[in-house]
């Protein structure tokens, strides 16, 4: 069966559109990647429950994204079905918790913490990253991180089904999480915070985000820090030691301002970007023998 025919078929399950051949470069923060076969945006979780279950009928691989801002996506693009998260954004508070869906921007739940005076979010406030995503591999940043306002996390497996975990059947450690060694999509979390003084939570937002722009490359697409930090080091200061500040491979480049960046200079391809990422890796290997780690997600096949 060809992909418009798979299409159809998917069409007849889910109250969404089904779109083929879809370049990826649209849905990540990069500007990268090459076209996912079969793609779906749902709004309902049915559409997901179905969605699942039409790609295991089908043998078709699953990958799940929210806004693509920890992804490298090469420019063979990705088989199978992709499940695109952006529309579940419905977000509830009651008093020190905060009960989300995975497509909630970390920004917009950062400003809703504040407003509501809870504490906990405010090194969010520049992450261009959904909800589920900044779960699954543990986002954060100025000494915190999501795992640590987790109390429960309603997902979906890939088989279709749904359950909830608590914070005791959950673990979170350095940009990763037991969330991500498993098939499942997250539907919606609820995180507790600490009262605080909305002035005082304000005050932090500000302090982050001003910094962020000081040390960070924000004009140009990147995908934030490419590398996990080693212990008791720098990924950032590694490669500014090495003089790779700079070094480009097509329109792929090392960012000038912060080392840990590659920015997208213009019509960088996915392999250009995974060149310099392993070149970084082999001179960090060769002169400090230090094996740096990417914390972005490589996914899709080369072109």
């Amino acid at each position: 069966m060809n992909l418009q025919a798979l299409a159809d078929q998917l069409e007849k399950k889910v109250d969404c559109q089904v779109s083929v051949h879809v370049p990826m470069k649209n849905f990540t923060t990069w500007r990268v990647g090459g076209p996912a076969e079969l793609m779906i945006n749902p709004h309902h979780i049915e559409d997901i429950e179905n969605g699942v279950l039409f790609a295991k009928e089908y043998g078709l691989p699953i990958t799940v994204i929210g806004n693509g801002s920890n992804l490298l996506i090469l420019d063979g693009g990705i088989r199978g079905l992709v499940i695109k998260l952006g529309e579940f954004k419905d977000v509830s508070q009651k008093g020190d918790l905060i009960t989300a869906e995975a497509g909630v921007m970390l920004p917009v739940l950062s400003r809703m913490a504040c407003n509501a005076s809870l504490s906990g979010l405010e090194f969010a406030v520049g992450i261009p990253a959904t909800l589920g995503g900044a779960l699954v591999m543990n986002a954060g940043a100025f000494g915190q991180d999501m795992g640590s306002l987790v109390q429960e996390v309603e997902t979906i497996d890939y088989q279709g089904n749904q359950q909830r975990l608590s914070k005791d059947e959950l673990s979170f450690s350095y940009r990763t999480s037991s969330l991500a060694r498993q098939e499942l999509i997250i539907l919606r979390t609820v995180l507790r915070f600490d009262p605080a003084d909305k002035e005082e939570i304000a005050a932090r937002m500000k302090e982050n985000k001003a910094r962020r722009t000081r040390i960070q490359p924000m004009g140009l697409p990147s995908a934030g820090s490419v590398f996990r930090n080693p212990s008791q080091n720098y990924a950032g200061r590694l490669i500014e030691e090495l003089g790779l500040k700079g070094q480009r491979i097509g329109d792929a480049m090392v960012s000038t301002k912060h080392g840990n960046f590659i920015i997208n200079c213009g019509c960088a391809t996915g392999g250009e970007i995974l060149t310099l990422i392993k070149t970084i890796q082999e001179r960090v290997y060769e002169q400090k023998e230090i094996i740096l780690v990417p914390e972005v997600l490589i996914i899709g096949e080369e072109g």
